[in-house]
């Protein structure tokens, strides 16, 4: 007779698994608004002015933001479970684990930086 443990939720992954599919259909969501607003809509520019204009208006940080760490965080769970699906040794799963959360704060700091140094200038017409 087969026996099966249970492992609790906190172990089986379930949690990862549904923040998995969330930030899947959030970023699904994303994308189709930055194809049809970047892509399908020619006059939108893709020059520095163009980002420049647009980054005035606080939801594009926003939203950029938002992308950056749905993205960031979808694309490295997606790498931990793919490396979740071996049995690893603990001291590689703890170099795996540490590895990807560094890169992760690494490269979302990177993008975070980059949307903050797009400055607010006055565009108000006749302003000094």
């Amino acid at each position: 007779m087969l026996k099966y443990k249970y492992k609790a939720s906190k172990n089986s992954g379930s949690g990862s698994w549904v923040l998995q599919r969330i930030t899947g259909l959030a970023l699904v969501v994303l994308m189709i608004g930055h194809y049809i607003l970047m892509h399908y809509q020619p006059e939108s520019g893709h020059t520095y002015g163009a980002v420049l204009n647009r980054m005035q208006h606080s939801w594009y940080r926003i939203i950029d933001i938002t992308f950056i760490t749905l993205g960031m965080y979808h694309g490295l769970n997606g790498i931990w479970n793919i490396f979740r699906d071996y049995k690893l040794k603990p001291w590689a799963k703890l170099s795996i684990i540490s590895a990807l959360i560094l890169l992760g704060i690494a490269f979302t700091a990177w993008g975070y930086s980059i949307i903050f140094s797009i400055p607010y200038v006055n565009t108000v017409a006749g302003a000094n």
